[in-house]
C-alpha cells in the first residue's frame, strides 16, 4: 500500500531504511485484519468471503501482474488489460507498472547483487518484505516498462494505487457489510501479501531444482498450490516466456487453467505453452539443425 512515484531509485546511505511514516498503512492493515476478524467472528459467510477474496486476488496477481504485465505470456484486449489492472488494485500490491518493472529487474539480475529481493544477497526478511518498505525501490522504473507505460489509464492506476485499494475496501463493505470487509478484504489482502512475498523469499531457498539455472530458484508444491502455480519457480526461471509454470500435468497451476478458460472464451489469446525441448531441457530443434548443417562432410 505504498504510493508509486516516477522519480529514480534512491541510492544514498538511507536508501534501505524503512519509511515508517509512509508505511503506516501497510502495518495498519495487518492490525485491522486481526481486530476485525475477531470482532465479526467466524461463519460460513466469512469462509466464502475469505476463499473468494483470496482466489480473485491471487489470480489477478499471478495471471495479471506477473504473467501478463511482467512477462507478456499472452495477449488480450485493451479493455481486459484494464480490468486485470483495476481488479489487481484490490490486492494493495501497488500499481501494475511498478510491480512489473521491478519484477523484470529481478529476472535480469536474479540472485546477483543487483537483484532487488534476493535472499542470497540480503537474507530472508529483506527478500520477503524489507525491500518494499525502504526508499530505494519506491519509484516506478518507467524505462523498464515502456510497453505498458504508454497507456494513460495504466499510468493513472499506477499513480493512484493507494486510493484504488481503499476504494475496493468501500466497495466490499457496500456489498457485504462488516463480514465482507473483514474476511473479504482485510484478511485476504494480508494473506495474499505474504503468500506472494514467499515466492521472492522461500521459493529461492526451499524446494527442488529441476533445471540448473544461474539463480537459486526452486520448485515447491506447497507454494504452487497456495499461489495458483507460482511455486513452480525453478520452471519459471528456466523459461519465462510461458504462461504455464507447472510444466507437467501433475504440477498444479490454477492460473494456467484460468487462462486457458479465458482463451476458450476468446477474452485472451496466444497463451504461450511450454515447448517440449524446453521442458526436457534439450537443444532446440532449430539449433540442432543449424549445428548439424555446420559440420563439414567427412572424406
Amino acid at each position: 500500500m505504498l504510493g508509486a512515484m516516477e522519480s529514480a531509485d534512491f541510492t544514498g546511505p538511507g536508501a534501505d531504511r524503512p519509511r515508517w511514516r509512509e508505511n503506516v498503512p501497510f502495518w495498519a492493515v495487518h492490525g485491522v485484519a486481526v481486530v476485525m476478524a475477531i470482532a465479526v467472528g467466524w461463519s460460513s459467510a466469512a469462509l466464502w468471503w475469505l476463499v473468494g477474496g483470496y482466489a480473485i486476488r491471487m489470480f489477478v496477481i499471478t495471471a495479471g501482474y506477473h504473467r501478463y504485465f511482467s512477462h507478456r505470456t499472452f495477449k488480450t484486449s485493451r479493455w481486459f488489460q484494464f480490468v486485470l489492472a483495476l481488479v489487481a488494485m484490490s490486492t494493495a500490491q501497488q500499481g501494475p507498472l511498478w510491480w512489473a518493472a521491478h519484477h523484470r529487474r529481478h529476472h535480469k539480475y536474479s540472485d546477483e547483487p543487483e537483484d532487488i529481493h534476493s535472499p542470497r544477497q540480503r537474507g530472508f526478511w529483506w527478500s520477503h518484505a524489507g525491500w518494499i518498505l525502504g526508499t530505494r525501490h519506491k519509484a516506478t522504473d518507467f524505462d523498464r516498462i515502456k510497453d505498458f507505460a504508454k497507456y494513460p489509464e495504466l499510468r493513472f492506476l499506477n499513480d493512484h494505487d493507494l486510493a484504488f485499494a481503499i476504494a475496493w475496501g468501500f466497495v466490499t463493505y457496500a456489498i457485504g457489510g462488516s463480514v465482507a470487509l473483514a474476511w473479504g478484504f482485510f484478511v485476504p489482502v494480508v494473506v495474499a501479501w505474504h503468500i506472494t512475498f514467499c515466492i521472492n523469499s522461500l521459493a529461492h531457498v526451499w524446494g527442488r531444482r529441476r533445471y540448473p539455472t544461474s539463480d537459486d530458484s526452486r520448485n515447491n508444491l506447497a507454494l504452487a498450490v497456495l499461489t495458483f502455480g507460482e511455486g513452480w519457480h525453478n520452471n519459471h526461471h528456466h523459461y519465462q516466456r510461458t504462461a504455464r509454470q507447472g510444466f507437467y500435468w501433475w504440477e498444479i497451476d490454477v492460473s494456467w487453467y484460468g487462462l486457458k478458460l479465458l482463451e476458450l472464451l476468446r477474452i485472451v489469446w496466444d497463451v504461450e505453452g511450454v515447448p517440449r525441448h524446453i521442458r526436457n531441457n534439450d537443444i532446440a530443434p532449430e539449433r540442432e539443425r543449424i549445428a548439424a548443417a555446420a559440420v563439414p562432410p567427412s572424406g
